[in-house]
């Protein structure tokens, strides 16, 4: 045989997951450049040995695909992950109070302790945040600032005096700083009815140096490598501003240090001023521009900031601001024109309604004829507008947002309502491209597999029982969405 074919790596003895329904499992695989020669018997893929073939015996072992998040903030979260302590996975509140103090005992000045996102109450056996006092006492004098999804964060005195906030602090448009009974800034940011004063909270803390957020970014890649991901769609996200916080990824890829392979999405940061964002953004790049380890992905999750719905569900569901379809027809008008792929944020069907409405006037003027577009989230629509989806060519990339806060979407709107949100299993029904991924970090957990427990369980990281039989997948399909996606 000619040892242009021979393969650099040979896998034997295992369980391999195609995700073919037709040939579901192979015994061995052969890999040359990164790709797949021969996949099938032993037989088959030994012909594919040579004298510098690397062949491991798997023993047994079940290998999947590498999976692909199609919708995770990747590029920021690698930029503050050495910063972050994680309570992915913690069973108790005792444990994480604990794992809080050892944190703030080792965190240098003037850096903060970081919880940021990937947990919930109800995975406590104590079914319970912890109290501002609890912070207190676990890090007296490091600077905390805790975040849970996207509805409040939790500062100790030490967070509050370094960022400033004072009894003469007003309250920022959309958010609420909680006082006490003289007026005094308690430590509890309350996101009414968006998350922008939790995030911009966030961001007053300090970064990492250049070269602390290079590794820091190498390590959240390897750490997601460790849970099967070997590639991302980047949704961007608030504070991600282009290009000065790609210089890092970018940095990685000149040199060949990167271990996802990433397609990235623009998010505009400046309200009011988006369409002027995306403009000098059509410029500037051209969808796919790149390499097959990071390229160039389209435009979104945020379009316009009038069009944000957050979906934080201890609130009422907002209602859009009534120019919201106006600011969105320009910006995509100016996408659609410029053949840009782009991705929205929306939580509710009634906002979807109206988005809908602007993508179909946008159409009939200038018709999308297979640009790819999609909703990102999408946990109530509705079968109708599923359908008014899939006819503009749409498709919906889902998140496991549900696994985190379920318990509050069911005391909001019943239990009911939980056995079909998102409606996953209706999506795939009506044909419609369907992505799964984590919206890690700051909301969910960048964990695929939690992702994967909720979709085949429906059960909620707390244990709530969600979807109803006809509503959840099995596990092949699952896995299937996990890995398909455009990175």
């Amino acid at each position: 045989m000619d040892s242009f074919v021979h393969a650099e790596l040979i896998l034997l003895n295992g369980q391999f997951h195609t995700v073919d329904r037709e040939n579901p499992f192979a015994e061995a695989v052969a890999v040359r450049d990164g790709k797949f020669v021969q996949v099938g018997t032993e037989a088959e893929v030994m012909a594919y040995r040579g004298e510098r073939t690397k062949v491991v015996d798997l023993k047994g072992h079940t290998a999947i695909p590498g999976l692909n998040d199609s919708h995770l903030h990747l590029i920021r979260g690698g930029l503050n992950y050495n910063l972050e302590l994680r309570w992915e996975g913690v069973p108790s509140l005792a444990d994480a109070l604990r794992m809080l103090k050892e944190q703030a005992l080792r965190t240098p000045s003037p850096q903060w302790v970081r919880v940021v996102g990937g947990w919930t109450e109800f995975q406590f056996a104590e079914r319970r945040m912890p109290t501002l006092d609890e912070i207190n006492e676990a890090a007296p004098d490091t600077p905390v600032f805790i975040l849970h999804l996207y509805d409040r964060a939790l500062l100790n005195r030490a967070a509050l005096k370094v960022v400033g906030y004072t009894k003469d602090t007003p309250n920022p448009p959309g958010g609420e700083i909680q006082r006490d009974s003289n007026g005094n800034p308690t430590g509890m940011l309350i996101a009414r009815p968006n998350a922008m004063i939790l995030y911009a909270t966030l961001a007053k803390g300090p970064k990492l140096p250049l070269e602390q957020q290079v590794n820091s970014t190498r390590q959240f890649m390897r750490e997601l490598n460790r849970l099967g991901l070997t590639s991302a769609i980047d949704a961007g996200g608030g504070f991600q501003n282009y290009p000065e916080d790609y210089e890092v990824i970018a940095e990685l890829h000149s040199k060949q240090q990167m271990t996802i392979r990433i397609a990235y999405n623009l998010f505009t940061q400046r309200p009011g001023h988006e369409l002027e964002d995306f403009e000098k953004w059509t410029d500037m790049l051209t969808p796919g521009q790149g390499s097959d380890f990071f390229r160039h992905n389209g435009a979104g999750e945020m379009l316009v900031f009038s069009a944000a719905d957050f979906e934080d569900f201890l609130e009422p569901r907002p209602d859009l601001a009534s120019g919201m379809e106006d600011e969105l027809e320009r910006v995509v008008r100016h996408l659609v024109e410029h053949r840009w792929p782009f991705r929205l944020h929306a939580t509710y069907n009634e906002s979807i309604s109206r988005m809908l409405d602007v993508f179909e006037k946008v159409n009939c003027d200038i018709p999308f004829n297979g640009l790819h577009w999609f909703f990102d989230h999408a946990e109530t629509i509705t079968e109708a507008n599923i359908e008014r989806v899939k006819a503009l060519g749409g498709g919906i990339a889902v998140q496991h947002r549900m696994a985190f806060q379920g318990e509050y979407f069911a005391e909001r709107y019943g239990q009911q309502a939980t056995k079909q949100t998102p409606p996953v299993a209706k999506m795939l029904e009506a044909g419609l491209p369907v992505g799964l991924g984590t919206d890690a970090t700051r909301v969910a957990s960048y964990n695929p597999w939690t992702a994967l427990y909720w979709l085949v369980s429906g059960r909620t990281v707390g244990g709530m029982q969600m979807y109803d039989h006809s509503a959840r997948l099995d596990r092949d399909t699952a896995l299937l969405l996990w890995t398909q996606g455009s990175a």
